[in-house]
């Protein structure tokens, strides 16, 4: 019993020599004037770590007791990466060619930045509605719905809220109501859809309002509805529905449709630069076919 309490106090005596020492080098490096030689803190097999190394891990001011645990922390977390190099190194597969990959990598990454500079300063990226509508009209089958979607308005209202009020707004066909409507909602509503023009999934409205309140089978019928579930007070009205499997509205699929647009563009764009960079440096004689 007395070894081990023995060697405990030693491994604590160690630990703290060991803080204590990666402290004064550090404090002693920061404070030496002019160049001297570097002092090696650490080492697996042939990898060294030099104080040099830890500039920026401890701030200007830092408290002596802080800098020791944060120079510590850093050492214990570079003895621990470079031993898994050293292992990940030794195990790999001498098939891998680790040279290759870099370089093929840092090739991509060179062309992909390069790319991405070319497109910002040349693709016009304004596509005209007129020209979406004819890539939707010509090409309908890559719109289709996977589920129903719908444009509808929804309110989920406390209880505490003056019902007189919100029946008089939601019911009401004055357009100078809307603002007022849009008002009481954000005093009292948890849940607000009021823009008429935006599309929703019938799922994403389903989970709004309780359950079997609108399904697949019943939103073209049930377009709309007043109901309590004791907690909340749900006002919904569906003014447009299209069923799944079905072709997409055209303003649900535009968006879409510019995207697709861009990126033909973004695909000519390049190829037509990389064939005109290839004529000019042929006609300049940079490019020989060596046969």
């Amino acid at each position: 019993m007395n070894k081990l309490f023995l060697l405990a106090g030693f491994n604590k005596l160690a630990g703290f020599l060991l803080l204590l020492c990666f402290t004064c080098l550090w404090h002693c490096g920061k404070k030496a004037e002019g160049k001297k030689e570097d002092k090696l803190l650490a080492r697996v097999y042939d990898r060294k770590l030099y104080l040099s190394e830890l500039e920026g891990v401890v701030s200007t001011g830092t408290l002596p007791a802080d800098s020791t645990l944060l120079v510590a922390a850093y050492v214990q977390r570079w003895l621990r990466e470079q031993l898994m190099m050293y292992e990940a190194e030794r195990s790999i597969s001498k098939e891998l060619d680790i040279d290759e990959l870099v370089r093929s990598y840092r090739a991509s990454l060179v062309r992909f930045n390069f790319e991405e500079r070319l497109i910002a300063e040349k693709l016009d990226s304004t596509v005209a509605e007129d020209e979406l509508k004819a890539y939707y009209e010509s090409n309908m089958d890559q719109f289709q719905l996977e589920s129903t979607i719908l444009k509808c308005s929804l309110l989920k209202i406390s209880l505490q809220a003056p019902q007189n009020e919100i029946n008089k707004l939601w019911y009401s066909h004055n357009p100078t109501d809307e603002a007022k409507l849009n008002a009481f909602a954000k005093q009292w509503a948890t849940v607000t859809l009021l823009d008429p023009e935006k599309w929703y999934t019938l799922q994403e409205v389903a989970l709004l309002l309780p359950k079997g309140t609108l399904t697949s089978e019943n939103v073209g019928s049930r377009r709309e509805g007043t109901l309590s579930d004791g907690d909340f007070r749900y006002y919904y009205r569906v003014t447009e529905a299209v069923q799944g499997k079905t072709t997409a509205p055209f303003d649900y699929a535009k968006d879409q449709a510019q995207k697709i647009i861009l990126h033909k563009r973004k695909q000519e764009l390049l190829e037509r630069w990389k064939e005109d960079l290839y004529q000019k440096e042929l006609r300049r004689e940079n490019i020989k076919i060596i046969q």
